[in-house]
């Protein structure tokens, strides 16, 4: 992939499947300056907590970045 921001929508998703998604498009990730992950919050926050947990500590992630819209969390894996 060589967009500089990956979108991945994990609604509907397990926590497992979110994070399967959410490795792939990290392995994936030639060229792109962040992952936005769309994860919702109308049916709770568990996967969204989990998600920002996580990745955190990944180390491909610089940083967490939380938008004016709850329902997604940025990967931040690199400056524009």
């Amino acid at each position: 992939m060589n967009d500089p921001i990956i979108e991945l929508d994990v609604h509907g998703m397990t926590l497992i499947q979110a994070c399967v998604a959410i490795d792939a498009a990290l392995r994936r990730s030639k060229g792109a300056y962040r992952i936005r992950v769309i994860h919702g919050y109308h049916g709770g926050t568990a996967l969204r907590d989990a998600v920002r947990e996580r990745y955190a500590a990944n180390a491909k992630v610089r940083r967490i970045e939380l938008g004016l819209n709850p329902g997604q969390t940025d990967l931040v894996l690199r400056e524009f």
